[in-house]
């Protein structure tokens, strides 16, 4: 089987339930009612490949910004073959009143997840939560339990379980034991992306309910380098870089190895270099996850160059007898010491069947096959009520890994997990920073309300 037979057949396997989408609706079919909170980014880019594969009608926005809720409602009537635009509200507690959403997606800033997701799950609908899941590891239980006891799917938006060349690495290489004994894997991100800016704080604009925005974080002085999309500069509202680009790398070592909690996190880092800016996430850090026979070790660095610019955010797997190199746009396999690529994978682009993608605002085109992959995944987890690929339990795991790591380089020592009572061995003092207080009014969910 060469590898365009590999993909076809793959994406056969993961469509059989999804419906083609550029066709109108059967006249006898009911359309699966979509919400999404959070109408920012990735959500739109998230529901548009939601609406190019099944038949769903997106009937609620929500946002607590007026202008960007508009343009969104504008965007999603004019894509979706009904061409009606969804209902708008600034809550989503509103939103979900109406208990009348098949899916909703929840694509708000991170510190907002968790009561979002929960909500939704209470209000009886399956849920497509983004990644980290939450910005504590309490937060996390809480939301694992949530989805438990209402009976709900969730798929976390960690899609490199869905991306196409990331299977066929996984299947072709590492289930091959083309590798051997792996024993090592390294992630990274050397991506430039941390905030350098300083501008002085302001008023929010008229737009932007900013008390709302703010939630159950604390209350900063607002300021433009918060909203939008650039709020991951601040660790009120995230986990830094960590929580955004390890937790993609480390769920997807997991995924294709097949690994569950590792046994022990140590992170050392912080702002090494840009101390002038007013983020304050680390700009340099490193964690090493020991899961006992392999060893997963994270470094991010936000100057300087990559050792590998083809691999700038990735995954190097050694094993004695290759290496494999996978990122979001490809894969390389090298055998033994042999500097040349033996086998090669790309990103999965299908501007054949969706030209719509090579000219929609912002999208990352490399992407958006996995995205459409993932939602299929949701939507065959529904028919079935089984787990989707990248379930919450999966997601909570490489959450809590991740900011454990944040707090391995606070407290500058090892953390060790215990997976069963869900804490921290022997540290109290580590264990209290499991949980982050919540900002009057807003409660922060417990998992015990959910056993």
């Amino acid at each position: 089987m060469n590898r365009r037979q590999f993909l076809q057949s793959t994406a056969a396997a993961v469509a059989a339930t999804a419906l083609n989408a550029h066709v109108a609706f059967a006249a006898d079919e009911k359309p699966l009612r979509v919400g999404l909170i959070g109408s920012g980014w990735y959500g739109k880019c998230d529901i548009l490949r939601l609406i190019q594969i099944a038949p769903v009608e997106i009937v609620s926005l929500c946002d607590v910004d007026k202008k960007m809720l508009a343009e969104a409602a504008e965007i999603v009537a004019g894509r979706q073959a009904s061409k009606k635009k969804p209902r708008t509200y600034t809550d989503y507690r509103e939103m979900l009143k109406e208990k009348d959403l098949d899916i909703v997606e929840v694509a708000t800033p991170d510190h907002w997840h968790a009561l979002a997701m929960i909500a939704a799950v209470e209000a009886s609908a399956d849920v497509y939560c983004q990644k980290p899941i939450s910005c504590d590891v309490v937060e996390g239980q809480a939301m694992l339990a949530a989805a438990r006891k209402n009976k709900r799917v969730v798929q976390i938006g960690t899609q490199r379980r869905s991306t196409p060349h990331l299977i066929e690495a996984r299947d072709k290489v590492i289930k091959q034991g083309l590798l051997g004994n792996i024993a090592y894997v390294e992630i990274c991100c050397y991506y430039q992306m941390r905030d350098r800016r300083n501008p002085p704080d302001s008023t929010p604009p008229e737009n932007l309910d900013y008390e709302m925005w703010t939630g159950p974080a604390p209350m900063r002085p607002y300021n433009g380098m918060q909203h939008p999309r650039t709020w991951r500069a601040f660790m009120e509202y995230g986990n830094g870089i960590v929580g955004d680009m390890c937790v993609h790398m480390l769920d997807m070592v997991r995924w294709m190895m097949g690994l569950g909690w590792p046994k022990s996190v140590y992170s050392d880092g912080g702002i090494l270099v840009d101390k002038k800016s007013k983020a304050n996430i680390s700009d340099t850090q490193t964690a090493t996850y020991d899961f006992e026979n392999v060893k997963v070790v994270w470094t991010h660095r936000t100057w300087g160059s990559p050792p590998d610019p083809k691999y700038p955010w990735a995954a190097i797997f050694y094993g004695d007898k290759g290496t494999l190199k996978a990122s979001v746009n490809s894969y390389d396999f090298y055998q033994g010491q042999n500097p040349t690529s033996k086998l090669h994978g790309d990103a999965l682009l299908e501007f054949d069947k969706y030209p719509e993608d090579q000219t929609e605002k912002d999208l990352e085109r490399h992407v958006a096959s996995a995205i459409r992959w993932h939602m299929k995944d949701l939507l065959q987890a529904r028919e079935s009520r089984g787990k989707p690929v990248a379930d919450i339990e999966e997601g909570y795991i490489s959450t809590a890994s991740c900011i454990l790591a944040n707090l391995s380089m606070q407290l500058g020592r090892e953390l060790k997990w215990d997976a069963e009572k869900g804490q921290i061995a022997n540290d109290e003092e580590a264990n209290k920073m499991l949980r982050r207080p919540y900002r009057t009014p807003w409660v922060h969910p417990e998992p015990q309300k959910y056993a």
